[in-house]
């Protein structure tokens, strides 16, 4: 399958494609740090981020796919290689063991923040390249990451 058979100009979707394979780089990353913070976190705020982080990742796991199989439709092979994930991307891996729970939150805030960001480039790419599933999926992303990055704020009382 390519683009064309999807109504899309190959041309136009490239600049998408390669946005969504760093997308995807950078949503590995996050993943495995949502599950790191999951299996690593104490404290009396263990029993609401330990739910919370499972929650996240959960979610996490199944963008993933998603974006994966998104990269497929418009006719290009998905980054699938934990080495291209760590070069590409602009999350950094972190060490979540003896980390405190405040600092757990604040790595995912920005982790979160860096994946909004590229959601509003990807949402540009897609209104150029007339892409509107690609649009739609990327949204329905953003959207839940600004509500749980309001969530999070909330719980950790930044302002």
């Amino acid at each position: 399958m390519d683009a064309k058979e999807i109504s899309l100009n190959e041309q136009e979707v490239k600049p998408v494609v390669d946005l969504l394979n760093d997308y995807l780089a950078n949503y590995h990353i996050h993943y495995q740090k949502l599950r790191g913070c999951h299996w690593n976190i104490k404290g009396s705020n263990f029993f609401t981020l330990h739910v919370k982080f499972e929650e996240l990742y959960t979610e996490a796991q199944t963008t993933i796919d998603e974006i994966a199989e998104r990269v497929l439709t418009l006719g290009k092979p998905p980054h699938s290689r934990f080495a291209d994930y760590i070069n590409e991307s602009r999350i950094k891996e972190i060490d979540t063991i003896g980390m405190q729970d405040m600092a757990m939150i604040d790595a995912i805030l920005d982790d979160m923040s860096k994946l909004i960001e590229m959601e509003r480039e990807l949402l540009e790419a897609t209104d150029e390249a007339g892409d509107e599933g690609t649009n739609d999926m990327v949204n329905r992303f953003m959207q839940f990451k600004e509500k749980n990055t309001w969530m999070l704020r909330s719980f950790a009382d930044k302002k």
